[in-house]
């Protein structure tokens, strides 16, 4: 997995009996999680929701459960960097172990009260990829991988669907008013006219995640946060498929494009994409 600069200062390493301990109490907080923030679904009315820009929310939904995230992870290892979206980053620069956290990925749905939304949460150590949790509280379904021990759904390994041609499923396709609505129009129309179908729900992660258990044949997005995808990211490639070098850069702090998919359809999807571009 891509590395990010921001770990390369400190000495520490991590033992995979480290990795464990930290696999197993992040899947019980990202369950804790996803039940906080599912009690703020069931009430939406009295949600108080305000504007980050055109086409992105927040609500105290998102803080709260953010701040939960935090402070269990600060507590149980103080060591450990956060970067959280809405928190932003606390300890990151030399750090040698970073928990990047969506806590709501997919606000829009979720203050619409659409189900396709979730809690993000990802561990960097020694510049590589290690854990990845996605919870999607509506569904009840639990994506999780580590590295090197495959990726599961509800604790039943999952695979990319060995796609080669777009008629084989539906492309996910991610847009934010952070790029380009020309760029967007151009992978439409590569896309439709290679014979090919979109899907887009809201949410990144769970877009990646279902590329990772064969509900899609492939994700694209000309630019995505670091927290909306690490953890996802990594879900695909140990569920057998390939991934762009999202950390190339400063992806961490500044996001980059994606593209997952099956080996057998991966330069195809990387071809939907124009060159260049991505946040404006």
């Amino acid at each position: 997995m891509p590395s990010t600069p921001a770990q390369s200062t400190n000495a520490q390493s991590f033992t995979q009996a480290d990795i464990d301990e930290r696999f197993a109490f992040a899947t019980e907080l990202v369950a804790e999680a996803g039940a906080l923030a599912a009690s703020y679904f069931a009430d939406i009315d009295s949600l108080d929701v305000t504007s980050k820009g055109p086409q992105d929310v927040v609500s105290q939904a998102d803080l709260n459960t953010e701040i939960l995230i935090r402070d269990r992870l600060a507590a149980r290892f103080p060591d450990d960097a956060f970067f959280g979206e809405e928190t932003g980053p606390q300890g990151v620069d030399g750090a040698a172990g970073i928990w990047v956290v969506d806590p709501i990925d997919g606000t829009q749905p979720f203050v619409m009260g659409l189900p396709t939304w979730c809690v993000s949460i990802a561990f960097i150590a020694d510049s590589v990829m290690h854990i990845g949790l996605v919870f999607a509280p509506a569904a009840n379904e639990l994506f999780a991988a580590q590295r090197g021990k495959g990726a599961t759904l509800n604790g039943r390994s999952i695979a990319v669907r060995p796609a080669d041609s777009f008629n084989d499923g539906m492309v996910g396709v991610g847009y934010s008013m952070r790029s380009d609505v020309d760029d967007l129009i151009e992978t439409m129309t590569r896309l439709l006219k290679a014979g090919g179908m979109f899907q887009r729900n809201g949410s990144g992660a769970l877009s990646l995640c279902y590329v990772a258990c064969g509900r899609l044949i492939g994700y694209v997005e000309m630019h995505i946060n670091s927290w909306d995808c690490l953890a996802a990211l990594l879900i695909i490639t140990e569920a057998g498929g390939e991934i762009n070098d999202f950390m190339a850069g400063d992806a961490l702090n500044e996001g980059n494009r994606v593209v997952a998919g099956p080996p057998s359809l991966y330069s195809r999807l990387e071809a939907l994409l124009p060159a260049g571009g991505g946040q404006r």
